[in-house]
């Protein structure tokens, strides 16, 4: 096999100290390599700094060799000329990388003309094939604001690849999406790396990692605790923290008793609700009743209106027919929605602690109740003084969870709210969720495309959509 990409003692750091010890691996030609590793572990950072795109304050060392060129990491500036037509990238958070302004069709028709040297009637022809492959095509003329979650990750997979590069680095390339479209994803990924090409896949998706094989790196805290075989290292991990990913897929999550409320009046009542957006009809004739402590799982393909709905049932949409009562004596601001991307919810320009203070402040908060929130979530003091760009979308998910708990909802619209996090946290993220909605008898719609977890978590389900 050919070497594409050799990176060379890579190596993160902050004025507080180093954050990805040395690292060094290269990327062939037909082998994915994957970077498997919990939230906050540093691997996007590592991906970050091999394409150039670290967040101020941090400073990469190491060098990367690619087309028989040796560049410095310290010199991030020297990789731009990479990007696009060597390196695509698809990064973490699809919203932050497109264009707001422009719709699907054409940010991935700018990629085959300015990199692809395609005419303008060539590139948006090209754009129209790949849209159509990922199952987009009706979004070509939306904005990204227009898109759900799943569809502007696929808009943003089509953008990456739109400029012919051999090498992809794709950070989180399917969080958010159900299986159909996850698997999809895959095989259009492997079809880089069959073609010739490679992928470099940051993840902390187990059935990713085991669907891609090739070379795989388990990261931990900064470092690579373990490495080899994909099918090896998973089939019999040598590290603790290898046996522990595996163990927290919810398939091996033990069945929670589930909790029927009974003479409690519902938070939440809808019925007979219908919700069309782009000419499309979502849903129709949906009932719906929530009671205090209950958690009701939704299911339903990328697109299928899962997010619609809640925003419906917590009057950020206007139905197009049926009605939506809720709690009279409950203020409307504890009627709250977890995002599925946190990024979209938080203001870019202040650090996470002044987001948290002002929170506080307009509501009246007592403050005392931060630091405990904060270590159940796993979430260090030292984050407050960060941007939300500075963090790691796992991080700042936990921030958005932090933030709804503060105020105390009676309902809590929970839009994939682990999807940004790897097993172990998003185990117990879950189950600090149905703990705090226990006792505070909050009641739960939790959305998610993973089967298992709504299996066992959950009191009853609802299915949206068809596949």
């Amino acid at each position: 096999m050919t070497i594409l990409l050799s990176v060379d003692g890579a190596s993160v750091s902050a004025s507080t100290g180093e954050i990805v010890a040395p690292v060094s691996f290269s990327l062939k030609t037909g082998q994915p390599f994957t970077i498997l590793g919990e939230t906050g572990s540093g691997k996007s950072l590592l991906a970050q700094a091999i394409i150039g795109l670290l967040p101020q304050g941090l400073t990469a060392t190491g060098s990367l060799t690619i087309g028989g060129q040796t560049l410095s990491l310290a010199e991030p500036k020297l990789f731009r000329k990479l990007w696009g037509r060597t390196v695509g990238v698809l990064p973490q958070e699809p919203w932050l990388a497109l264009d707001p302004t422009m719709v699907a069709l054409d940010q991935v028709a700018e990629g085959h003309r300015y990199l692809g040297r395609l005419d303008e009637d060539g590139a948006v022809s090209a754009a129209r094939t790949d849209l159509e492959a990922l199952g987009v095509l009706d979004a070509e003329a939306k904005l990204p604001g227009q898109l759900s979650g799943g569809m502007a990750q696929r808009v943003a997979f089509a953008a990456a690849r739109a400029g012919g590069a051999r090498i992809i680095i794709a950070d989180e390339p399917t969080k958010g999406l159900d299986v159909a479209r996850r698997d999809e994803v895959i095989a259009l990924l492997m079809q880089e790396v069959q073609a010739g090409g490679t992928v470099l896949t940051i993840t902390h998706d187990l059935a990713l990692a085991r669907q891609m094989g090739g070379d795989l790196a388990v990261m931990l805290e900064g470092k690579i605790v373990e490495a080899g075989n994909a099918a090896d290292v998973l089939a019999s991990p040598s590290h603790d923290y290898t046996r522990r990913l595996i163990a927290a897929e919810p398939e091996n999550w033990a069945q929670r008793a589930s909790v029927v409320p009974d003479g409690t009046d519902p938070i939440l009542i809808a019925s007979g609700l219908k919700k069309a957006r782009g000419g499309k009809l979502l849903f129709a004739g949906q009932d719906l009743s929530l009671r205090p402590g209950e958690i009701v799982g939704i299911t339903g393909p990328s697109g299928s209106g899962k997010s619609s709905l809640g925003d419906v049932l917590l009057g950020l949409l206007k139905p197009d027919a049926g009605e939506v009562i809720r709690l009279p004596q409950a203020s409307a601001i504890r009627y709250q929605k977890l995002y599925q991307d946190p990024p979209s919810a938080f203001p870019q320009k202040i650090t996470l602690g002044e987001a948290i203070a002002d929170l506080i402040r307009l509501h009246r908060l007592d403050r005392t109740r931060v630091g405990p929130l904060m270590e159940r979530l796993r979430l260090s003091p030292v984050l407050l003084m960060r941007l939300p760009t500075e963090v790691s979308g796992g991080e700042l998910q936990r921030f958005a969870l932090l933030r709804v708990l503060l105020l105390d909802p009676v309902f809590l619209f929970a839009d994939e709210p682990t999807s940004r996090l790897d097993l172990i946290t998003q185990q117990e993220t879950i189950d600090l969720l149905t703990e705090l909605a226990r006792e505070r008898n909050c009641a739960v719609l939790l959305v998610s495309h993973d089967a298992a977890l709504i299996e066992k978590t959950c009191d009853r389900q609802v299915r949206i959509g068809s596949d």
